[in-house]
């Protein structure tokens, strides 16, 4: 079924929430395949944030030539990111995402 989703959690803290209409939590049903048929990956789901959630113009804080920017820290279900793969993690069912920025202007 080309139509399948799969419900995930997406937070974001640190100052990242006023990129995301200060909306700290955010609950999606992100599709289950891509448009080539992979799974959907964390990759995938930093450029959808950008296009589809993301209202805020700034779109360089939180992303770098397509990659979350150095300094935000990307926990997936409360583990470190780099355990996971990164970018190339597969979304699975119920997953929780954080972004945490550590960057504090002043």
């Amino acid at each position: 079924m080309a139509s399948e989703t799969i419900p995930i959690t997406v937070e974001f803290t640190g100052g990242l929430e006023m990129l995301f209409a200060d909306q700290r939590k955010h609950s999606l049903s992100v599709p289950a395949k891509d448009e080539r048929g992979q799974a959907v990956t964390v990759g995938w789901l930093v450029h959808y944030l950008c296009v589809e959630v993301m209202k805020d113009p700034r779109k360089e804080m939180f992303v770098l030539d397509g990659h979350v920017r150095p300094g935000i820290l990307v926990l997936i279900n409360d583990a470190d990111w780099e355990l996971e793969g990164e970018a190339s993690y597969a979304l699975q069912a119920r997953d929780n995402i954080l972004f945490v920025s550590t960057l504090h202007g002043g």
